[in-house]
């Protein structure tokens, strides 16, 4: 589909002219006749004045001026649309965006603080050891029961002298033999960071 600027510029270069040489017939500055041309409304103060400039540019091309200023105030009202909907963006869906980047940005803060508290704790603090089972501490009849603790996966656990691993989710286990009366389980962890913790437990056997 042809649009005003188009037609215009195609008849004047069909005749061989030059927008000097319509310039001199019509008194029509030629950069406000390549403005035309090129559909840069913006270029101008005014619609009329726009429309003015068709008219007489059209009559000196043998152009229909009715038609061409159909075509112009086609292309110019689907200019404005678009400038419209340009200005809509701007106004509702930027600050909305403003918002979004944000929030990314006050998640991101929030990941890196509790992973810098997360290092700093391991950095300056003992490894954390939690027993998980056995839950009572008062036994009859059991000669050996299964201690299952929790720890941080880089620890280095000792029990007894002996070194006792723990899988990827921190979790160990060991057997502790228990003999009549009072039964003292100590637990050594030596975290990645060189701090150790100790860890006694209690358990009697009745």
């Amino acid at each position: 589909m042809l649009s005003v600027g188009q037609v215009l510029k195609k008849a004047r270069e069909e005749k061989g002219l030059k927008l000097l040489d319509v310039e001199k017939e019509i008194k029509v500055r030629e950069k406000f006749l390549k403005a035309v041309e090129e559909e840069n409304w913006n270029f101008f103060s005014s619609k009329v004045y726009i429309g003015g400039i068709i008219k007489n540019y059209s009559r000196f091309l043998n152009l229909e001026e009715s038609k061409m200023l159909a075509f112009f105030r086609r292309d110019y009202e689907r200019a404005e649309e678009v400038k419209f909907k340009t200005k809509v963006a701007s106004k509702y869906l930027v600050p909305q965006t403003r918002k979004l980047i944000k929030f990314a940005f006050f998640i991101l803060f929030l990941i890196f603080f509790i992973y810098f508290g997360y290092q700093l704790t391991l950095s300056f603090f003992p490894p954390k050891v939690i027993i998980i089972s056995p839950t009572t501490q008062v036994f009859k009849n059991e000669q050996k029961i299964k201690i299952e603790g929790k720890t941080e996966k880089e620890a280095q656990i000792n029990i007894f002298g002996e070194r006792v691993y723990q899988n990827n989710d921190g979790i160990f286990q060991y057997e502790f033999p228990l003999k009549k009366g009072k039964n003292e389980l100590s637990i050594e962890v030596v975290g990645a960071n060189g701090k150790k913790a100790v860890i006694k437990k209690y358990y009697y056997l009745q």
